[in-house]
């Protein structure tokens, strides 16, 4: 129950975003043809490569529908999560492409326009419209409404993978706007951090390199040190010394 209303939660407040997409659902054909070509003929294919990308090629951070179904987390990800999210592209076609979205949304605070919302809406309902069609043409037994169900059918499959592929492409074209604004180490890893130990008189830098000595210019490297004594370079002691009569 607790997990429903967060997620009612999220939406609502995904509803105030302000920022856009850089094209609609619309423009989505124009701006990138070649990808929405290669979405519409293989949409789950495209749908892999762009939740990989979304994470930033960091199949450690994947979780299942992008963690906003009741199963995201419980499907084994952390074991296997290329093969969980082939799993996800294929079985659950809808929820991967939707769930992208969501991804990328919830990080740039971006709104959906009204056009894509109607454009989505539309795909619902002629869906809708299409399995009531068959049920009522299941029931009723009528050849003319048998055939208006699969027309319907065939309708709606249509709408939906051009939407899908429009949206694979709306998302492309936003992270290819993301690489270049901030480019692909936006999720850098942190330094690597140094464990000290106990017979250590000093313990290590953490997280940073050793900072050079007092009156050293940064980004230059210290002076070598001679070995020995007394260090090179320094003059040998005269003739006469120690001086005569020195008791040792």
């Amino acid at each position: 129950m607790a997990a429903s209303q967060a997620q009612l939660d999220k939406m609502t407040q995904r509803q105030n975003y302000r920022n856009l997409w850089h094209t609609d659902l619309v423009g989505t054909i124009q701006a990138d043809t070649p990808y929405c070509c290669f979405a519409f003929w293989c949409g789950p294919c495209a749908s892999y490569m762009l939740r990989k990308r979304a994470l930033y090629n960091d199949m450690s951070r994947y979780v299942c529908c992008a963690g906003y179904m009741p199963c995201s987390g419980r499907c084994g990800e952390s074991q296997c999560p290329e093969f969980c999210l082939c799993t996800e592209v294929f079985l659950c076609f809808a929820n991967s492409v939707a769930s992208t979205r969501f991804l990328l949304q919830d990080q740039f605070n971006i709104q959906t326009t009204q056009c894509d919302n109607c454009i989505i809406g539309f795909m619902f309902c002629l869906q809708q419209v299409a399995c009531i069609f068959s049920i009522v043409a299941m029931i009723v037994g009528s050849e003319d409404l048998s055939e208006a169900s699969q027309i319907l059918n065939c309708l709606s499959d249509m709408v939906y993978c051009t939407v899908c592929a429009c949206m694979q492409t709306q998302h492309k074209i936003e992270m290819d706007k993301r690489d270049v604004n901030f480019g692909p180490q936006v999720m850098a890893v942190p330094p690597i951090q140094y464990m000290s130990r106990i017979d250590q008189p000093i313990p290590p830098p953490v997280g940073y390199p050793p900072q050079p000595a007092y009156g050293q210019a940064y980004g230059y490297p210290q002076p070598p040190q001679s070995q020995g004594y007394p260090p090179a370079g320094y003059p040998p002691p005269g003739p006469g010394y120690p001086p005569a009569g020195y008791q040792r």
